[in-house]
């Protein structure tokens, strides 16, 4: 089944979307992850359209054809901002009320969003858990092996790496893709298709100011201040939802999540999936189709 491409304008954005399954029907927004597009949600999407619902996936800030609207606004993409945008997109759609999924920077948008908004979340599935992050406190060393996993955005604080992003993104971005999904065989051409989102002229900007922030070592948005402090205090998440977690994740590591059962509803299932890494949408779809599915009849 084909997607439509399609913007939501929203106060800060452009927001370019793809959208699956008849307008007017019960809506579902996935969300993806650093470094990726919309393309990872194609079998998710897919199965879920087919059910009757409405299927959205939009591009983050500073990927594929979303754009900010203000040429002159700084391209800051710290947590606040994304759930923020979430919202906004909801709102410029018309949606009182959807269904989320995502993973990484996606999965932390539906996670904030349920937060800030519970009463706009229907459900929620969360791969890899509490994605929300103290960007208020430092945060303290970890295992050495965790600490290596996490070199990407060491390099990122860096000047270095600012530049290497600029210059080899392609060549970062697949190695990224290879390393934290180590059993999945991509192809050329599915790498190819995303990696044209990475093209954004905002890309760089935006993926340096998300690693920065959240390391203390550039300034946020004031208007987001009050929202970091809730966060940073770690607040629950009230909505139903299920927490998915790739078994061969190798940045961020299945055991993380054991630990985020208490911030959930009680009763929340978790389910480490295997033969699935970080990029478990595109690697197990069936996984995510069936806990969306399990979430929207307990919903009904």
């Amino acid at each position: 089944m084909s997607s439509d491409t399609l913007t939501a304008r929203t106060p800060d954005l452009e927001i370019a979307y793809e959208a699956w399954g008849p307008a007017g029907a019960i809506p579902i927004v996935l969300l993806h992850g650093f470094p990726d597009d919309v393309r990872a949600w194609d079998g998710v999407a897919a199965s879920l359209a087919a059910d009757g619902h409405r299927v959205l996936a939009p591009y983050l800030r500073g990927f594929g054809p979303t754009r900010f609207r203000d040429p002159a606004a700084p391209r800051l993409a710290q947590q606040a901002a994304i759930g923020q945008d979430l919202l906004d997109f909801l709102d410029a759609l018309g949606l009182r009320r959807a269904a989320l999924a995502g993973y990484d920077w996606g999965g932390r948008a539906g996670c904030i969003a349920s937060i800030l908004a519970p009463d706009r979340v229907r459900a929620l599935v969360s791969i890899t858990g509490y994605n929300v992050q103290n960007t208020v406190a430092p945060s303290r060393p970890v295992a050495a092996v965790e600490e290596r996993a996490y070199w990407y955005q060491w390099y990122f604080n860096t000047e270095r790496g600012r530049a290497g992003l600029t210059e080899n993104r392609r060549d970062v971005c697949r190695l990224l893709w290879r390393d934290w999904s180590p059993g999945w065989r991509f192809d050329d051409a599915t790498f190819k298709r995303t990696a044209r989102s990475f093209d954004n002229p905002d890309f760089v900007d935006v993926v340096i100011h998300s690693y920065r922030h959240r390391h203390r070592n550039a300034p946020g948005d004031p208007r987001f201040d009050a929202v970091e402090q809730r966060l940073a205090r770690r607040p629950p998440i009230t909505v139903p939802a299920i927490l998915l977690h790739g078994a061969e994740d190798t940045v961020d590591l299945p055991y993380h999540s054991e630990h985020h059962l208490a911030l959930f509803p009680a009763g929340v299932r978790r389910e480490v999936v295997e033969r699935a890494g970080h990029f478990l949408p595109r690697e197990r779809p069936d996984a995510v189709v069936a806990a969306l599915r399990e979430l929207l009849d307990r919903t009904a």
